[in-house]
């Protein structure tokens, strides 16, 4: 099993499975420009490089071809914007994925259908920073936000005090009891 930090992005799969190689490094986020484009950092502050690794193997079962696996693993901060109070927000990003590679689109989609891995076509070459990339993209929330936080101009505690509880209203207008 060899390792290696690489700067180049085409990679042939199924020779890294092969071999049982593991490739690494790290790209400013500033050259993945869809992840880029997600991002609403403050002013003076640049977006974290993103570190990866990949990793091919080949599993041998008995009685069937060997299959093609390559294994992705990232991390980064990104800064998003709450959704809820409309500041942006550094927010850590890790991921780990496994892919496995298959001779064709057809294989590919007969085999996604049934299985719980992610199948992909074999391609000669792959661009490793676009899978990355795309990875990542993927790991994105639907709706960020922070952990906590309050609408924009108010202490979260001060919000709470002067929030009227729509019950108590309620529970004031049901009938009570005769007191004996």
């Amino acid at each position: 099993m060899t390792s290696r930090k690489v700067d180049a992005t085409r990679v042939d799969v199924a020779a890294l499975a092969a071999d049982g190689a593991t490739l690494s490094g790290e790209w400013p986020a500033a050259e993945l420009s869809r992840w880029r484009a997600m991002q609403s950092p403050p002013a003076d502050v640049a977006s974290g490089a993103v570190r990866w690794r990949v990793r091919g193997e080949q599993r041998h079962a008995v009685g069937s071809a060997p299959q093609t696996w390559l294994y992705i693993s990232a991390s980064t901060s990104a800064w998003a914007t709450c959704q809820r109070c409309l500041q942006p927000f550094e927010q850590p990003f890790e991921i780990e994925r496994s892919l496995r590679f298959v001779a064709d689109e057809a294989q590919a989609e007969a085999l996604d259908a049934e299985s719980e891995d992610d199948v992909l076509a074999l391609q000669p070459a792959i661009d490793l920073r676009t899978l990355v990339e795309d990875e990542l993209l993927l790991a994105w929330p639907i709706v960020p936000r922070h952990a906590s936080c309050a609408p924009p101009g108010h202490d979260s505690s001060e919000a709470d005090a002067q929030r009227e509880n729509p019950f108590a209203a309620l529970a004031a207008l049901k009938p009570r009891p005769p007191v004996n």
